[in-house]
């Protein structure tokens, strides 16, 4: 019986696991999708500095480790798990954004490999985020939570330096869309120094109204006998320093910070931040 027991449970395991690579599957496609389909990344996989690319490649990994331990392809009792379902994601990444390509005509038979090489491996990124953020999205909540998450503040199970690390996934899922864009220089170029300290003060405002204010589902309660400005100093400010953080990364290693001066390059950095916050802020929704 014991031995009947322990393959029905491999069994079930294993049919969970396959579940969580469909569900993966499908969230590589749903969150990459505008990426695929923007001219701006086709170009920049073929000129873009490859040690700046390079970076980026080895930096998602440890952010993907991170990712699965919280909400990988099934529940991970230790980080060797959440690494092995962190590999397994960059692969479906990479595999998912080389077909799409493929059938785009995008890349074509014949390429140089930098070329293709290029394009492939920047768009494996978003698209192993999006493998992972598949099965917080797409699976079904009493199959995966199974009660866990009673306490409607999570603040306590969590602990504050995962909240800022999910607030940093976030920020960087948004700011990779866009920040190839031009329409972000061109934004700071029309803004002035009033534009961006409105745009600044709006983004914290939607971030601490998005989390705490206007009761979305997922949204955190603060403790009846906490100050209202406590989750605004301790979370939304620093929650909007990642997200410039992260929006300033991504302008670097797009080069789009290159040839701007210093006003320039942080009117850039606000527009961007601006995404960049409602992302962090989505983040501690939803995962």
């Amino acid at each position: 019986m014991a031995e009947v027991a322990n393959e029905t449970h491999e069994s079930a395991r294993v049919t969970r696991f396959l579940v969580g690579l469909a569900r993966g599957l499908a969230g590589a496609l749903l969150f990459s999708i505008p990426m695929l389909m923007t001219m701006e990344m086709w170009f920049l996989g073929f000129y873009m500095d490859r040690e700046r690319l390079l970076l980026l490649l080895v930096l998602n990994l440890p952010l993907l480790i991170g990712l699965s331990h919280r909400i990988g392809f099934e529940r991970t009792a230790t980080w060797r798990e959440s690494a092995r379902d962190a590999i397994v994601a960059y692969g479906m990444g990479v595999v998912a954004s080389a077909l799409i390509l493929v059938l785009l005509g995008v890349i074509k038979f014949g390429m140089a490999p930098r070329e293709w090489v290029g394009m492939v491996a920047l768009q494996a990124v978003p698209a192993s985020i999006g493998a992972l953020l598949g099965r917080s999205q797409l699976s079904m909540q009493d199959e995966d939570d199974d009660g866990d998450d009673s306490d409607p503040s999570q603040e306590a199970s969590t602990g504050y330096l995962t909240e800022l690390f999910m607030m940093a996934v976030g920020a960087l899922f948004l700011s990779l869309n866009l920040a190839p864009t031009e329409e972000m220089i061109l934004l700071a170029y029309k803004m002035t120094i009033w534009h961006a300290l409105a745009l600044m003060a709006l983004s914290m405002m939607l971030m601490h109204g998005f989390v705490y204010a206007l009761a979305f589902k997922g949204s955190h309660s603060l403790q009846e006998d906490t100050p209202v400005w406590h989750a605004f100093v301790r979370f939304t400010i620093p929650g909007y320093v990642v997200a410039l953080a992260v929006s300033l990364y991504s302008l670097w290693t797009f080069g789009r910070l290159d040839d701007l001066g210093t006003a320039e390059a942080v009117l850039t950095l606000v527009v961007l931040g601006f995404p960049a916050a409602i992302g962090a802020a989505a983040a501690r929704l939803i995962l």
